[in-house]
């Protein structure tokens, strides 16, 4: 388990980096009104379906739920790109000792509640099409660990282009609770009745 090093000053400088990179990419990135509870850290779970996620993860922590961001990537991921521990990511290495590490690491950010975690509680990539999320056991056993108040946030993106030769990115966030309250079974339904109501909300979405 490698640790963050988040440093304000490259943390800054990526997210513009970040919402340049995202405009020149993408025809815009709607994110639909959501209200934050006070007071409390946010884990966000997040659909993985492609190479922007954390990204627009990032954007979301940052520009809209007001946040100090942290991801928590795989190892080899981590591996091929260290120089994200100085903007907030750390690793994990599943299937080892040390992924209690790295669960013991997210809870000491979450007990601050200026912070959000991003994990994409899938483990892996799947379609954005994809009607069901699995939970891994892992986020139930971080979800354990938290001291503090911590909201447990659905980050659901679908894709959708229109009239545009650029995708469009539609963020659906959902409040699934508050993770010393949820047991995992609470957990794995809120968000997957979530995940069907960002899809019936998409059908809707303005262009």
């Amino acid at each position: 388990m490698v640790p963050s090093r988040k440093k304000k000053f490259w943390s800054k400088l990526f997210i513009r980096c970040v919402k340049w990179w995202i405009g020149r990419n993408f025809k815009e990135v709607n994110v639909q009104p959501f209200e934050p509870r006070s007071g409390h850290s946010i884990l966000l779970l997040t659909n993985h379906f492609s190479w922007w996620d954390g990204f627009i993860a990032n954007r979301t922590a940052v520009y809209d739920l007001k946040k100090q961001f942290y991801i928590m990537m795989q190892q080899d991921q981590f591996d091929q790109h260290r120089y994200f521990r100085y903007i907030g990511a750390y690793s994990i290495q599943k299937g080892s000792r040390a992924i209690l590490d790295s669960l013991s690491y997210s809870a000491g950010i979450l007990n601050d509640p200026d912070n959000l975690i991003v994990i994409f509680p899938q483990g892996e990539l799947y379609s954005n099409h994809e009607t069901h999320i699995r939970v891994e056991t892992g986020v139930y056993k971080l979800m354990r660990q938290i001291k503090g108040p911590c909201q447990v946030v659905y980050h659901c993106t679908l894709i959708d282009y229109f009239e545009s030769l650029k995708p469009r990115a539609y963020v659906h966030l959902f409040d699934l609770g508050v993770a010393g309250e949820l047991s995992f079974e609470q957990l794995k339904e809120n968000i997957n009745n979530a995940h069907q109501q960002a899809l019936k909300n998409q059908i809707n979405m303005e262009h």
